[in-house]
């Protein structure tokens, strides 16, 4: 089942296992990513001045004010978990910090079955603290390798909803000249539903099992 068109990120391999009741849905991307190369800390998007970079362990207090794709969405419960989840990547227990977000609200699309009419997505990018780390490729594969074996063994009836990883350049402004390219992580996600309220209902579930497995994988 690939994701939607509407994504936020690309994806291309699933996985899942064979026989019986399926693991929470994940894909990989491993195509071209030039075009999603960034800096950090950058200062602005680039289709978008207004959309600045915000220092979330800095100012932790602006995680739920800041984010205008999510406010407006702020009363469903998956919104709620994700505000969660940014807080404790971004808290004093985690080894991750994000510096991007992104979120597209649920829309019909009548060419989809009844059980699907309704989708979403986002997308939120993930990076070591310990800026050298982010230039190992060893260190992301086995990031990567975590995240999705992790997200494998829950929930295995749940068919509404994917998450997707794809690495992306990133030149580090805090890094020496000769050492600045690495890579951060961006993790995309996908839910549907037959309706608005469904398709929300199905991303607060995956939000759940996202927040559970980057919290479990965040501190080592």
């Amino acid at each position: 089942m690939p994701p939607s068109s509407r994504a936020p990120g690309p994806g291309r391999t699933a996985i899942e296992g064979s026989g019986g009741p399926k693991p929470t849905r994940t894909c990989i991307f491993d195509g071209d990513v030039a075009g999603l190369a960034r800096s950090h800390p950058y200062t602005h998007a680039r289709a978008d001045e207004a959309a600045r970079y915000v220092d979330f362990r800095a100012e932790p207090q602006r995680i739920r004010t800041a984010l205008e794709d999510f406010v407006p969405w702020g009363a469903h419960a998956a919104v709620d978990r994700f505000y969660t989840l940014l807080e404790a990547l971004n808290g004093p227990d985690s080894q991750l910090e994000t510096n991007d977000c992104a979120f597209s609200a649920p829309e019909a699309d009548p060419a989809e079955p009844p059980v699907r009419r309704f989708g979403c997505s986002g997308r939120v990018m993930v990076l070591f603290r310990d800026l050298p780390r982010n230039r190992s490729a060893a260190a992301w594969d086995t990031f990567t390798e975590a995240l999705h074996i992790t997200l494998s063994g829950v929930d295995p009836r749940f068919e509404l909803g994917v998450i997707g990883t794809t690495r992306v350049p990133v030149h580090f402004r805090a890094l020496p000249p000769n050492a600045r390219d690495g890579h951060q992580v961006m993790i995309s996600f996908w839910a549907w539903g037959g309706t608005e309220a469904g398709c929300m209902d199905n991303l607060g579930r995956l939000m759940t099992h996202l927040g559970g497995a980057l919290r479990g994988i965040g501190g080592r």
